[in-house]
């Protein structure tokens, strides 16, 4: 009979593979390959994504690797904004290829209905030839070409049709602005690897956030129908079943921790931990569920004892040099000075030398 893991086991384990248990000591590359991309939707959360996974870690560290091109921001699981090696990014971004063309006919399928998109993709990649264009300077540059075209239609359907990257500073630490476009052969150097099949990518996924179903991974990578990808993969994998007899995989080799205890952390809004499950009971009640994720949403949370407990929110005011971190409780805490100190340790890292405020209340809707 198939062991049968309850959400405690569950979340011990995605616990330990995300790096939460305990800050490790692995290089930020290292850690950056672990979790096989980092949601990077807005410029800060890979930093303090990596902040609450790593010892030490400093915002410079990543800003290198985005700077000499081993790491880049582009369009990747579930088709939004991720931050992965570069040497990933070559056989993910064509994986997930499908996943874009979706979300692009969602969003501009009726006003692009007449539109050559194979034409649209030549004309958009013969723009970008050994040139790095903002989004909206490539959509004006191509509505030269089709005048009277939704521009805006123009330059989100060339992402999604193109692989594309977003050079630095774009993306690194407190740099915002217009996202600019690079092809990424041209960035990183070296082809797309074409033909890369789903099983690389459950391999990955379940390293770092196994066990999980099938339904989890679909969730999580956007991608659909992987049945029958996981049915190849099963006589290399090991399988279980959940509280509810949802089956689950995992590699043959991965350990599952003890029941042990769990620090205070602190995860970035859209954390993919937060986003790798279709039944986030492990991390979470479904009531709170409805709380951290509203609508494409994903709040930065609390975690106590391993759960959501909470949510939080920084804000800096760079003309009084003032940071205030407001966490707002869900129940109340079992270790108030645990939560206190952690959060000093991120205002730390994330404003230092400014004024600090932390304020701690009930969470009131």
């Amino acid at each position: 009979m198939m062991r049968v893991l309850d959400r405690r086991t569950l979340n011990r384990a995605a616990l330990e593979r995300q790096l939460l248990l305990k800050r490790s000591d692995m290089s930020v590359r290292e850690a950056i390959e672990r979790l096989v991309a980092l949601q990077a939707q807005e410029t800060n959360m890979p930093y303090h994504g990596l902040w609450t996974r790593l010892a030490g870690f400093k915002q410079q560290q990543l800003t290198d690797l985005m700077t000499d091109r081993s790491a880049v921001r582009g369009t990747m699981l579930r088709g939004t904004q991720h931050l992965a090696l570069a040497d990933d990014y070559l056989w993910l971004r064509p994986l997930v290829h499908v996943c874009l063309l979706r979300a692009r006919q969602a969003a501009f399928g009726r006003v692009t209905k007449d539109w050559d998109l194979d034409e649209l993709a030549t004309e958009a990649r013969k723009l970008l030839d050994g040139r790095v264009l903002t989004r909206p300077r490539l959509a004006r540059e191509l509505a030269e070409l089709w005048p009277g075209r939704d521009v805006q239609a123009l330059g989100w359907s060339a992402q999604a049709l193109l692989s594309v990257v977003h050079p630095p500073p774009s993306g690194t630490w407190n740099v915002a602005g217009a996202t600019p476009f690079a092809l990424a052969e041209d960035w990183i150097g070296r082809p797309l690897a074409e033909g890369v099949g789903p099983a690389r990518l459950i391999g990955r996924y379940l390293a770092a956030f196994g066990p999980a179903s099938v339904k989890d991974f679909q969730m999580w990578s956007g991608l659909r129908r992987m049945d029958a990808a996981f049915a190849e993969l099963r006589s290399e994998l090991r399988v279980y079943r959940d509280e509810n007899g949802v089956e689950l995989f995992d590699l043959p080799d991965a350990r599952l921790p003890g029941d042990g205890p769990a620090p205070v952390r602190f995860l970035p809004g859209f954390d993919n931990l937060v986003l790798a499950y279709a039944d986030r009971t492990r991390l979470m009640t479904d009531e709170h569920r409805k709380i951290v994720c509203v609508g494409s949403e994903i709040k930065p949370t609390l975690l106590v004892d391993g759960r959501v407990h909470g949510l939080w929110t920084l804000k800096h005011d760079r003309k009084t040099d003032a940071a205030t971190l407001s966490v707002e409780l869900f129940a109340p805490l079992p270790d108030e000075p645990a939560v206190e100190e952690e959060a000093a340790r991120l205002l730390d890292f994330a404003a230092p030398g400014a004024a600090h405020d932390i304020r701690v209340a009930a969470w009131t809707g």
